[in-house]
């Protein structure tokens, strides 16, 4: 399968494109919620994902969406080693 747009490193993100993100559609079955959040996890930087945070609660969406097997992503990023800045975000996004 072909790539529409090559992999590009390094770039900035306008808010329009990390805004984008709260419209992705998961799969049937999946919560909403925690299929936008994960995607931008696995995709933005931390610096972006943290501008993304700022917009999903705006929206009014839910930072402890669970996955089909009941997690949310911050247990997920907490077993990732690579994952700190991302833990920090989502628990200072939980506090306040």
């Amino acid at each position: 399968m072909a790539l529409s747009q090559p992999a590009r490193f390094g770039e900035d993100w306008c808010d329009e494109r990390i805004k984008g993100y709260l419209n992705r559609l998961p799969p049937a079955g999946d919560n909403p919620d925690f299929h936008v959040l994960y995607n931008a996890y696995k995709h933005m930087r931390p610096f972006d994902f943290e501008r993304f945070v700022v917009y999903f609660l705006e929206a009014g969406r839910d930072l402890g969406a669970r996955n089909r097997e009941g997690r949310t992503l911050l247990d997920i990023a907490r077993e990732h080693v690579a994952s700190a800045e991302f833990v920090a975000i989502l628990e200072h996004a939980l506090q306040h």
